[in-house]
């Protein structure tokens, strides 16, 4: 065992491992969700951008010897490559607004760059986890900004993953474009629309939603770092923190630029709320799509039965034959999550006070997983469902023809009493309300067909 110390005393350290004593005391004093650190790489990654841009910016000062702060940047770039994830193993809920997680990765970082010297790991005289990875840096700067590179990551995933989506309903759009459908209010018959139509509206939401989550993004890019313990900047060396940024924005390949106020990016969480806001917004319209493709799905014989889903697996262990909408309602489960998400990120944010939010751990553990979820889903929704989606043209063709709501296309040649009257004789009768206008003599045949064309009705002129 190798011996370390902290301002509570001493400790021994499992020799195999790259964490050191602040980890192991994180380790005990945090077994909340079982879930590592390491299960959010993209924060792992981000985390290891930070050191790296700040151990550059120190390279450029001169305020780092060379061979130390090479050797912090070759084990920040091992650890982006993927290197070392496994000992990132603080829980991802814990006390210390990310404190825990940043010594995490400042013992990591410092043992394998000590290794690079030719080092033992714990040899600190030679390479200081505090001193020299963490230098004119603190949890409160360092922290953040590495959770907004992980969430601009995780959300440029999903908005990839969005995109697939909302071509994936635009293609069906276009080949329902022709399929004449009823459409429906509050559950009731209305007048007829496109399915093609139904599927377009699918597509624009997706795709605003797409925008809100883009703008969400951009607001992740300014960033504290430098700013230290509360955002003054105490004890950062001269010139350091427009130094770090620059070089995380190249290291990070993401735009980032410095907070206009390094007080204020400490202590709000304006970014973060802004991005769980566009997620619990998405989640929800997605629910909503989810909902009426189960709902147009539903029967075989019992429901509308307007549309079918691929078929993927079998849906019942006693019911024979039967087959569930399993996609729709995975995604669905998805949505409920990432609303509850938006809760907990929005009851955390106001519990912030005065110059930090000491909760920011429970902010960013939520944030990437309704991202990552979010991303999953519209994939999987794209590729297992929606491609394959097809249309019941028979079905849906009678239930127009048969429909009382064409009456309403009636509504301005023979009034709104005389079509109400139509409309109920053709609901209490079962005779189309063309039929029923022709036998009346309310309006000439060639009247009729015009009035009542499928492309008139859809797309009125």
């Amino acid at each position: 065992m190798r011996k370390e110390h902290d301002l509570i005393g001493e400790r021994e350290v499992d020799p195999s491992v790259y964490w050191g004593i602040h980890t192991l005391r994180a380790s005990e004093n945090f077994p909340l969700t079982g879930i590592a650190l390491s299960a959010h790489p993209e924060l792992v990654v981000a985390l290891a951008g930070v050191k790296e841009a700040a151990a550059l910016a120190h390279l450029d000062l001169g305020t780092l010897p060379e061979e130390r702060g090479r050797a912090i940047v070759r084990a920040c770039r091992e650890i982006r490559a993927g290197r070392l994830h496994d000992q990132f193993v603080v829980d991802v809920l814990q006390g210390g607004a990310g404190t825990s997680a940043n010594m995490n990765a400042n013992e990591v970082i410092a043992n394998r760059a000590l290794e690079l010297l030719g080092r033992p790991r714990g040899s600190y005289a030679h390479l200081h986890p505090n001193d020299d990875v963490n230098r004119s840096q603190s949890t409160n700067d360092a922290y953040p900004t590495a959770a907004k590179l992980a969430l601009y990551t995780a959300a440029g995933r999903l908005l990839d993953a969005m995109s697939v989506l909302r071509d994936a309903f635009a293609e069906r759009g276009k080949a329902f474009a022709g399929t004449v459908k009823l459409g429906r209010t509050q559950l009731q018959d209305a007048v007829p629309m496109t399915l093609g139509q139904e599927f377009d509206a699918f597509a624009l939401t997706v795709d605003d939603d797409v925008r809100l989550v883009r703008d969400a993004r951009d607001a992740l890019l300014e960033v504290n770092l430098g700013g230290t313990a509360i955002g003054t900047g105490l004890n950062a060396d001269a010139g350091f923190a427009d130094l770090a940024v620059a070089h995380l924005a190249a290291v990070s390949s993401a735009p980032v630029r410095s907070a206009r106020d390094r007080v204020e990016s400490t202590q709000g969480v304006g970014a973060f709320l802004r991005l769980s806001g566009a997620l619990r917004q998405s989640a929800l319209r997605l629910s909503k799509i989810c909902n009426d493709l189960r709902l147009l799905a539903s029967g075989p014989r019992s429901g509308l039965g307007e549309i079918r889903l691929p078929e993927l697996q079998a849906g019942s262990s006693i019911m024979p034959g039967k087959v569930n909408p399993v996609v729709p309602e995975a995604v669905n489960q998805v949505c409920f999550d990432v609303v509850g998400a938006d809760a907990a990120v929005c009851a955390a944010a106001q519990a912030g006070q005065l110059q930090l939010n000491a909760f920011e751990p429970l902010i960013v553990h939520h944030l990437l997983n309704s991202a990552n979820r979010l991303d999953a889903a519209c994939g999987l929704l794209a590729e297992r469902c929606v491609a394959g989606i097809e249309a019941n043209e028979d079905h849906l063709r009678v239930l127009v023809e048969n429909s009382p709501g064409l009456a309403t296309a009636l509504n301005p040649v023979i009034g709104y009493q005389r079509a109400t009257a139509l409309a109920r004789h053709c609901q209490a009768t079962g005779v189309p309300v063309r039929e029923l206008a022709s036998r009346d003599g309310l309006l000439p045949d060639e009247q009729l067909t015009a009035l009542l064309d499928p492309r008139h009705l859809v797309r009125p002129v």
